[in-house]
This record gives structure tokens, sequence and C-alpha cells, in this order.
């Protein structure tokens, strides 16, 4: 395997070139596509949330690792984890102007926003857990219509666990899958000729949007304290079919306590709750359906 540095975009390029690079590569990396205030506010707030585990270094400028490390479905991290999910500033940041015109750029005029949103968390000393290569077509189980967007909180570097994507390997449809060790606990076939990845450092504000059949990883986190957060979610334009285990938040099926009801108590706005209730093509089981499932893994 190799690398080369992402190829960087900026919105001053004008539509029709974004779109042109993005159904050639599968992915965009757009520098600067949220505002560093932004960010930094909803990372203090996931900060708070993650202390005493993680705290902010002033002189760093990088959320550092104060206890154990954690893995995605550990017990502490489904302990923190629903206090996370409960921020109405997460679940708000992906409804912000800024962030729907990066929507527009592969959706349209009216891009559709997920309800399930994910904050990642990815801990030093923790090697062979991050997340292994991946289709969201797969996992999301969702059509080629639907894009991912992942916004970097802070500046990601060199053995922190950044970011990979395989270019061009949407043209090649959905893939079969196996078992894997990770976030996910499935990886996706990489073929022979598949041996040049695009990586790099980034910025906060940094954002990756990528194609439902673009398949990506994480690199470990080699680092030595530092944590790297990051929040990423999925959209389409609406009206496209939507599976209804998007519907619940990440991670509800398997925490007992993280529902809507749950994540919803202490907003101060109803102007996004249950914003997909009359959503016109949902696709899936019902719940009953969805809880036994979840139950049986």
């Amino acid at each position: 395997m190799s690398t080369q540095p992402f190829i960087a975009s900026t919105l001053s390029e004008g539509e029709t070139i974004l779109k042109k690079r993005f159904a050639d590569l599968g992915y965009l990396f757009i520098k600067n596509g949220v505002a560093a205030e932004h960010c930094q506010s909803l990372l203090d707030d996931v900060l708070a949330e993650l202390s005493p585990h993680v705290e902010w270094s002033p002189d760093r400028l990088l959320p550092t690792l104060k206890g154990e490390p954690f893995y995605e479905t550990d017990p502490l991290f489904d302990e923190i984890y629903p206090e996370i999910q409960a921020l109405e500033s997460f679940h708000q940041f992906f409804h912000h102007e800024s962030v729907h015109q990066l929507m527009q750029i592969t959706s349209g005029e009216n891009p559709f926003v997920y309800p399930m949103k994910m904050a990642r968390i990815s801990t030093p000393k923790k090697l062979g857990y991050e997340t292994p290569p991946h289709q969201d077509a797969h996992s999301h189980q969702a059509p080629e219509s639907m894009c991912g967007i992942w916004v970097a909180l802070h500046e990601v570097t060199e053995n922190m666990g950044r970011l990979m994507v395989l270019p061009k390997s949407h043209k090649r449809g959905i893939r079969p899958v196996h078992q894997a060790q990770g976030v996910g606990g499935v990886q996706c076939e990489i073929y022979d000729d598949e041996t040049l990845w695009h990586t790099g450092n980034v910025e906060q504000g940094d954002v990756i949007l990528f194609h439902a059949c673009c398949v990506h990883k994480a690199e470990p986190n080699r680092s030595e304290d530092v944590v790297r957060l990051s929040v990423d979610t999925r959209f389409c334009p609406y009206g496209e079919p939507l599976f209804t285990s998007n519907l619940y938040p990440h991670h509800g099926l398997r925490i007992p306590k993280l529902d809507w009801n749950y994540i919803y108590k202490n907003w101060a706005s109803p102007a996004h709750q249950f914003y997909w209730k009359d959503y016109p093509d949902l696709h899936g089981p019902d719940d009953s359906q969805w809880i036994a499932l979840a139950a049986s893994k």
C-alpha cells in the first residue's frame, strides 16, 4: 500500500469543478469548509462530557488522554457516549447553514440530513481497533445517492488516526464484506490493483465529503496521548430511499437508554426534533424487529 496527499478543494473553485472532481475521485477534501469557531464551540461541549477521561491541552491545543484508553463499545464508551449524543449543539452542528451549503455540492438544493449523527473518539493505545476499510452504502443500507460528511474538530496530524480514502473506488459498486475487528465490525473487499490511498494532515474545520461507495478507513492512533475527535453524518437528496435503521441515534440499538427522548430531554429548541417524521420514502423493519436484531448481536 502507498499513500499520497488528499487532493484539496476550495469552495471558491465553484460548483461545476467540485461536482466533476467528486464524480471522478469519489470524495472532496475541502479546506476550511466549516468555520474554526463553529468547530471549537462543539469541541468544547464534547470535551466537557469526556472529562476527566479526556482533557484539552492548552499548550498543545489538542485533546489528551488522562485515563485508560477505550474503544467504541467499551463499557466506558457506553457510559460517556449518551451524554455526547444528548448535546443539542452536536446535532444542530449538521443543520448549520455552512454545513448545509457543503451538502448541496453533491445533493442539490434540498439535502436531507440523516438523523443518525456520529461522534468519533479515537484514543491511543488501542491499535487494531480502528475503523477498517468499508463503504457506507453497505453499513447504512443506502443507495449511491447518499453521501457522508466528516469534519475535523481540531488539527489531526500523522499518528493521530487520520482518515484515509481509496480514490475512484466508488466506480466499482458495492463490494463483498467479511467480519473484521474495529469500528463497524466489517471490512469490504480491496482489489489487488487498489494500492494507492489518499490521506493527509487536516486542520480544524477541514471537511471530507465522500460517495456512498467510496472505500475509506482510519489509520491507527499511534500517538502517545492525543485523542482524535471528529464528527460525521450521512445525507442525501430529499426524497431518496432511506432505511429506517438510520432513524435511530448512533448506538441507540445497543445502549438501552440511548433513545431520542433521552437525547431531547434538555434541548432548548424543538426545531430539529423528529424532523424526519414525514419523510416520504422509508424502508426497513419496524422497531420491534430492530430491537430484537440488536439484542441478538
